[in-house]
């Protein structure tokens, strides 16, 4: 049942709080303390007085209190789904949130963004990937960041982390592995750069700097992770047999990776590598065998043969009192033609289609708030969240797809 108005993504954003303030830089350094995290600031950002734009990899919620504390006793406003807001429109506005549908290609956000550089004088970070992490390397960012970068006309900031991922993967948050956790904040562009460079230029640069891959960096520094679940639920993005070429058989448990269907069976050591317990093939490094599926899907849509539907309950975000909203059931078809989902929603019947160039990427929750697999269909006034009914652990190949539909019928031609 609806109470209230729906969420409003026009309201004005406004500076983080004082009294929030003060909560912020009590709490972030012990969380940093406790978890093993930590963050190196360059003089060069330490001496930044204007506001300026802070871009962040995204892999667990740690990634915020590290920047608090490195702005500290600065503050900044941050890009935030709009699922976020559940958790209190007061809360969430009051640190300078400004919510985001993802994956659409509405303005608002980007008013608001230039509303809270330009007129409040006020640093603003976003998460570009838009998602976490889902194996330890980065994910596709927006096009047009190298063009809200020209527009702002402000100093970058780039926020790099590392082990966050690997002591919290999206695909298993807990247990939590016990890992050191580093943020490494520097200026990516000058104000002067920003000014002189063409968005282009920018964009290359941004992209440059969101290149990473946290399980070579765990061999590299020689963190060990001793957790006895470090491989659990890995099969939720290890979805295909590099033996068998079986979809959707794998399961993982503990330290061991195993395919249900031609029983070969791997081990995770404590160096995050997978070594085969009765087999030679495979991938020992976890991004090979992730980049691997992720190959195997563009052959399916170069070819033609990429087709994807399931039945799905849908929920809708509605507003900070009543959050989430179970409001029909529904068919998702995933093909050339996008996302069409067709079903009831509130006793009537519902329809939408996401062309395949209307979204470059999807968000997609594995065991979303512990309701099941889930993938979010957002239009400009309604954020749907559609759960698989039968399809086993498809959300990674989900996510796969959207993009190489994208790259095929869109960015390629």
């Amino acid at each position: 049942m609806r109470k209230g108005k729906p969420f409003d993504m026009n309201k004005k954003p406004n500076k983080p709080r004082w009294y929030l303030k003060i909560v912020e830089f009590l709490v972030a350094p012990f969380y940093l303390l406790f978890s093993n995290a930590h963050v190196k600031v360059d003089r060069e950002v330490k001496k930044l007085k204007g506001p300026y734009l802070i871009l962040s990899t995204h892999a667990s919620f740690i990634d915020f209190p590290q920047i608090v504390v490195g702005l500290m006793p600065k503050t900044t406003g941050w890009v935030m789904s709009i699922e976020e807001f559940r958790r209190s429109r007061f809360l969430m506005g009051g640190i300078g949130g400004m919510p985001k549908r993802k994956f659409t290609h509405d303005i608002v956000t980007t008013k608001h963004i230039m509303y809270y550089i330009k007129k409040l004088k006020h640093t603003c970070t976003i998460y570009p990937e838009a998602r976490f992490e889902f194996a330890g390397i980065n994910e596709r960012l927006d096009g047009a960041l190298g063009k809200l970068c020209k527009v702002l006309g402000v100093p970058i900031v780039m926020c790099m982390t590392n082990g966050n991922f690997l002591n919290s993967p999206q695909w298993c948050k807990h247990p939590y592995r016990n890992i050191r956790q580093e943020a490494h904040m520097y200026q990516l562009c000058s104000k002067e750069e920003v000014l002189s460079l063409s968005a282009d230029q920018i964009q290359a640069r941004i992209e440059k700097a969101f290149e990473k891959d946290e399980y070579k960096w765990q061999v590299e520094k020689g963190y060990h992770i001793k957790c006895k679940d470090r491989a659990k639920n890995i099969h939720k993005i290890l979805y295909k047999c590099p033996v068998c070429g079986e979809e959707f058989k794998m399961d993982s448990k503990g330290i061991h990776l195993w395919c249900n269907a031609c029983g070969s069976k791997w081990e995770m050591d404590t160096l995050s590598r997978l070594n085969g317990v009765n087999t030679d093939k495979g991938f020992s490094h976890v991004p090979d065998w992730y980049r691997w599926e992720r190959a195997e899907v563009e052959k399916e849509v170069a070819n033609g043969t990429y087709h994807f539907e399931d039945e799905v309950r849908i929920e809708e975000y509605y507003n900070t009192i009543v959050n989430f909203v179970e409001v029909g059931n529904g068919k998702v078809v995933h093909d050339e033609n996008g996302f069409t989902i067709t079903g009831t929603v509130d006793g009537k019947p519902f329809e939408i289609n996401k062309p395949v160039s209307s979204m470059y990427s999807c968000h997609v929750e594995y065991d979303f708030l512990g309701k099941g697999d889930a993938f979010d269909i957002a239009t400009s006034d309604n954020s749907y969240f559609m759960f698989l009914k039968t399809a086993p652990n498809y959300l990674t190949k989900m996510h796969f797809a959207t993009e190489a539909l994208y790259d095929y019928y869109v960015r390629n031609k």
